[in-house]
């Protein structure tokens, strides 16, 4: 495969995610979220049953889009279904599994394609990947739909059947359903979302929040792009292994928001998330420039502790918290779609403006690292001005 055919089935994924983000508004507020995961799961078993029986590039990139497509939903409808279900005293740490369960779900990955990664084997990868869709699409059944979303659409006895199933004692029913849902105004179109004023303080904190993770350069491959080069020099016995390695500290440090999160409180995670970020970032790009390999080593170890603990999973968990129940699966379509577009712009871009800012030099590489450092220093800025939990 040459290395442009190796970038489009790359970048076709995130056409799919973006396509699959712009419509999930439609899908979560007809289907529901346990029918839009359900959808999730069949569009990924089906796209990974097309690249792993691909005789050709192009079944290979429809495979692809389908998977990017059903990403793109599940990103939107994920966070909404946790933050609906989840007692509203733990609701921040069950919405930090979302991010536990994308770092999680790409260290397995990465595991399995280190034994399979061979032109004999590498359609078993897309094997195990449907056979886990399939299992998660005909388990849907059993899953407990949104109580909000059954009150919404006027269900009042499979609101009630839902609510006990999920909360049998009489104090969560209470706390956590007794909500003037039904009396919320109708579900808002995209255009409506942009116009309305009640929606113009949410609407900046979901894409302020989006915007501050991606342009962190995690996400785009603009840290890890260097991760697998330096942590190779600094330990050459580890090989294959170092990719692994990064992801598994990306899990492990995903754990601690789980407790702090309604600990310390939204905010001051994201802080201290950010300026670890930052400081992690700068120092990357010193040590490139300064051909120190060991502190550059730890500067990326650093940033994807820093990542793990705020960056990553709180703007997931802002999204249905600070949106209005009548408008949170517009808000998150919304705010998902700039999270693939960012994204999609700042992996394009990253090689062209590493090489420019360079200008041929080796040791000037890690210049394009400062710019990532003001553009999450600025997002977060913005973020900040208005998220107040």
């Amino acid at each position: 495969m040459s290395d442009l055919t190796f970038s489009l089935v790359t970048a076709i994924f995130t056409v799919g995610g973006l396509a699959g983000s712009l419509l999930a508004n439609s899908f979560i507020d007809s289907w529901g979220r346990r029918g839009t995961h359900r959808f999730c799961a069949i569009l990924v078993a089906l796209g990974a049953a097309l690249m792993g029986l691909s005789s050709n590039l192009y079944f290979l990139l429809l495979g692809r889009v389908i998977i990017g497509l059903g990403n793109g939903l599940s990103l939107c409808v994920g966070p909404i279904f946790l933050a609906e279900i989840a007692p509203s005293s733990i609701s921040g740490s069950i919405g930090v599994l979302t991010q536990l369960a994308i770092v999680f779900g790409i260290m397995i990955t990465q595991f399995i394609g280190i034994n399979l990664a061979t032109p004999a084997l590498w359609r078993f990868v897309f094997f195990i990947s449907f056979c886990l869709a399939a299992l998660q699409a005909f388990s849907a059944s059993v899953v407990v739909e949104s109580p909000a979303f059954l009150l919404k659409q006027g269900r009042l006895e499979d609101h009630k059947h839902a609510a006990y199933r999920l909360w049998a004692e009489e104090s969560l029913l209470n706390e956590d359903y007794e909500e003037p849902r039904a009396a919320s105004p109708d579900n808002v179109t995209f255009s409506q979302v942009f116009t309305s004023k009640e929606l113009r303080e949410p609407l900046m904190i979901v894409c302020y929040g989006m915007l501050a993770q991606q342009v962190s350069g995690i996400n785009a491959g603009a840290v890890l792009y260097y991760s697998n080069d330096i942590l190779a020099k600094s330990l050459p016995e580890l090989g294959p292994y170092v990719s692994l390695g990064v992801t598994v500290i990306n899990v492990i440090m995903t754990f601690p928001p789980i407790i702090l999160i309604e600990r310390l409180g939204r905010r001051p995670l994201l802080l201290l998330s950010t300026l670890g970020g930052m400081a992690s970032v700068g120092a990357l790009g010193y040590g490139l420039d300064s051909g120190a390999s060991t502190f550059s080593s730890l500067a990326i170890i650093t940033f994807v502790m820093s990542f793990a603990t705020g960056l990553g999973p709180i703007p997931f968990v802002m999204i249905p918290e600070v949106s209005p129940p009548y408008a949170v699966s517009s808000l998150s379509s919304v705010a998902l779609s700039l999270n693939w577009i960012v994204n999609f712009i700042v992996g394009f871009s990253f090689l062209p403006l590493r090489n420019l800012l360079a200008g041929g030099d080796r040791f000037k590489e890690g210049r394009i690292f400062y710019l990532f450092v003001f553009l999450l220093g600025f997002s977060a800025f913005l973020l900040f001005r208005v998220y107040r939990p």
